[in-house]
């Protein structure tokens, strides 16, 4: 039996955690397709040509679909990550594969120098990484990874072996990184947030002076166009932030940068919860865990919430205020399920509203505000949209109650992931494929929400109730199940 084979053939001990293998050309068929294309044997990149080293959340998302098609390489993703941890407890946001040539990737681990700068804050001997993080979804995907197949979860000790290091690495977010003392967490810089080239990040930026542009070589534009990248200008501030960072040491709370974002605090919320389970399902007591994730929602709401623009800012900690740009990490806290009801009707609003369109102008919600001054439907996250906030707003939609709304961006994320070859990401007008092909977290997304789907449809078969809505949003005021 093939790989491809191999990873679409049906369980029968663990009949819930796999989609029905389908036709040959089915969407199960060609996601796992590209999992396995981009897998290196103890990890999965997002892009062989683009990104072809292992990225945190990237993995984070891509063990989430992989749980589908192979719980126990799912598991293998994480633990591969998290064993390339910081002694201080980040985890790094790239972990470099030695086979590559470091001339594929820009920074390389030339740049980071992990094992010798970082050394003061922990940095792995054995393995480079650079040294700064991503968004903490990591819990969240184990505690996901884990319920596809609990007997062999348990049987490897997955759950208490990640355990400790996931406790470790939201301590190190907790502790080291609540730089403007509210309770909030601080990315030190954009690639930190995860939506690098946004918008929201220009006034902080602004402030920086930009690395020479010949003091480095962008290997990006070997691969994508450049009116879809960050200019050199962008580059060469994130360049000189990264230096900065490297040459303190990878010391916390030093530099000109400082930003709290809704969507970074918003997933270490999630986590926090997600935590909380593991804990429990380890024998343990889960309720310190759940008050401090309700904590940091109350903090989230007091620090980042305008109710003028009706969604979350980001806070500017060097400038001192919220910073007046509508980008989609203001949406993700509908992610939460202790959010206040007043807040949901206020986000899904935005959301449905001018500013992003959802389902009227737009199939998937783009990155940035359709009205903003920079918006660029192909520039790298100043407007295209992209399937892992599509993914988590469609969790967050469905969790307030707003089931024809996820529905239908359910049935958004699955046609247009199949249609563009599970491009990076799209225009959030036409749908036209931006960035590479064959990306990682869109076809592990679009395996997720196919297999809700398929559940769904097989419960209500067995049920006798109509199937999930999976056309067109209805836009009216009574088109959603609000509570």
């Amino acid at each position: 039996m093939d790989r491809t084979a191999q990873l679409t053939s049906r369980s029968t001990e663990f009949e819930i955690a796999y989609d029905p293998p389908g036709s040959s050309d089915s969407l199960h068929v060609r996601a796992a397709r590209v999992l396995e294309a981009n897998w290196t044997g103890r990890a999965t990149v997002p892009s062989r040509s683009l990104y072809p080293h292992q990225w945190s959340w990237d993995s984070a998302f891509i063990a989430i679909g992989l749980r589908h098609v192979s719980p126990l390489r799912a598991q293998t993703e994480l633990e591969t990550l998290l064993a390339a941890q910081w002694a201080d407890g980040r985890v790094p946001h790239i972990v470099f594969n030695p086979s590559v040539p470091l001339d594929a990737y820009f920074p390389s681990p030339d740049f980071w120098r992990s094992s010798t700068a970082g050394h003061t804050a922990g940095a792995p001997r054995t393995v480079q990484t650079s040294g700064i993080v991503q968004p903490p979804v990591h819990a969240l995907a184990a505690w996901l990874v884990h319920h596809a197949d609990p007997e062999t979860s348990r049987s490897r000790g997955f759950l208490a072996r990640v355990y400790p290091r996931l406790a470790a690495w939201h301590r190190y977010l907790l502790h080291r990184r609540d730089l403007g003392g509210g309770g909030l967490v601080s990315v030190v810089h954009p690639w930190e947030q995860g939506m690098d080239n946004s918008p929201c990040w220009d006034a902080p930026l602004a402030r920086i002076t930009p690395a020479p542009a010949r003091s480095f070589r962008r290997a990006d534009l070997d691969h994508g166009a450049a009116e879809d990248r960050p200019t050199d200008l962008d580059y060469g501030r994130y360049v000189r932030l990264a230096a900065d960072y490297r040459d303190a040491g990878y010391a916390d709370g030093q530099g000109e940068f400082a930003v709290e974002d809704p969507a970074f605090n918003a997933l270490l919320i999630a986590s926090e919860h997600a935590l909380a389970r593991i804990a429990e399902e380890l024998g343990a007591t889960g309720t310190a865990r759940h008050a401090r994730a309700e904590r940091l929602t109350a903090a989230l709401v007091e620090r980042l919430w305008d109710p003028a623009a009706g969604m979350f800012l980001c806070r500017d900690l060097k400038g001192g205020g919220l910073i007046q740009e509508r980008g989609v990490s203001g949406l993700v806290p509908l992610l939460l399920p202790g959010l206040p009801r007043d807040l949901v009707g206020a986000l899904v609003r935005t959301l449905r509203g001018p500013h992003f369109s959802l389902g009227d102008r737009t199939r998937l919600a783009p990155s940035y505000d359709l009205l903003g001054e920079a918006f660029d439907p192909h520039r790298y996250w100043r407007g295209p949209a992209w399937f892992n906030t599509s993914w988590l707003l469609e969790r967050g939609l469905r969790a307030h109650g707003e089931l024809h709304l996820a529905d239908a961006l359910r049935a958004a994320v699955l046609h247009l992931a199949d249609t563009t070859a599970f491009a990076e990401y799209v225009d959030p007008y036409t749908g036209e494929a931006c960035g590479a092909t064959g990306f990682g977290w869109t076809a592990a997304l679009a395996l997720d929400l196919h297999h809700e789907l398929h559940q769904e449809l097989v419960k209500g078969a067995r049920e006798g109730v109509s199937s999930p809505a999976t056309g067109t949003f209805d836009t009216s005021d009574k088109g959603g199940d609000r509570r």
